[in-house]
């Protein structure tokens, strides 16, 4: 944990031992489950705790992250960036979503392992899940990491939010191309980018973007499509 430790004081992070450890125990979980399905293809501890930890909360210490209360990660996969932002943040809440049921059980059971109590995982489309009125429109933040482009994210994510509320979306360090295409998605899902910001830990080498788009107005009910509909043919 000492490479973690490092990190996070590099960002600015505060943590206490007791958080370093639920840390560690998450990623023997993770490396556990590994063995018998595919979770991730990084297994050097050090490596680990880069490319998925410290890679995961650049945002913690964020005005908007700190002020949100309800947090939803929408393709979290082995729970990133859901899991180590809810380690930081206790008194926030966060719902972790994905498609595949086998991740979500796997979820299930490594939050029992942490004992992590302000989190819940959901299977579902997010396409699916965002028609529900438990979950639409209900959330300040939503966090995405490494699922899809910008047309497509913002169909997946805005509808989650409250209007006010704000979507993070990770990713690489070369992000304008995509950005412009998301300009026609963002308006007709009621939302506006807000900001670019790079972010990076030059020690490690790790370098790249988090978009952040914040929700202006209603999303139109028309609007997540039907499942596969926002791939085919994004806004």
């Amino acid at each position: 944990m000492k490479t973690l430790k490092n990190a996070l004081s590099a960002l600015g992070i505060p943590f206490t031992e007791a958080t370093l450890e639920t840390f560690r125990e998450y990623m023997k979980a993770v490396l556990l489950w590994n063995e018998h399905m595919n979770l991730t293809a990084i297994t050097d501890p050090d490596m680990f705790a880069i490319k998925h930890f410290a890679d995961s909360v650049f945002c913690a210490c964020w005005p908007e992250t700190l002020a949100a209360r309800e947090v939803v990660d929408v393709g979290t996969g082995a729970g990133f960036p859901g899991i180590p932002l809810a380690i930081l943040l206790p008194e926030h809440r966060f719902t972790l979503i994905d498609s595949l049921g086998k991740r979500v059980r796997v979820i299930e059971d490594i939050l029992r392992r942490l004992d992590l109590t302000n989190v819940r995982a959901v299977h579902g489309r997010a396409e699916d899940i965002a028609r529900d009125v438990s979950f639409r429109g209900v959330f300040d933040l939503c966090v995405s990491r490494a699922v899809a482009r910008l047309p497509v994210l913002a169909e997946y994510c805005l509808p989650f939010l409250s209007v006010g509320g704000f979507m993070f979306a990770y990713k690489g360090d070369d992000v304008g191309n995509e950005v412009a295409a998301a300009q026609n998605a963002f308006s007709l899902l009621g939302g506006g980018l807000c900001d670019v910001r790079a972010v990076s830990l030059k020690a490690h080498g790790l370098r790249h973007s988090i978009v952040v788009v914040k929700k202006t107005g209603e999303t139109p009910l028309k609007y997540p499509r039907r499942a596969g509909a926002p791939e085919r043919k994004p806004l």
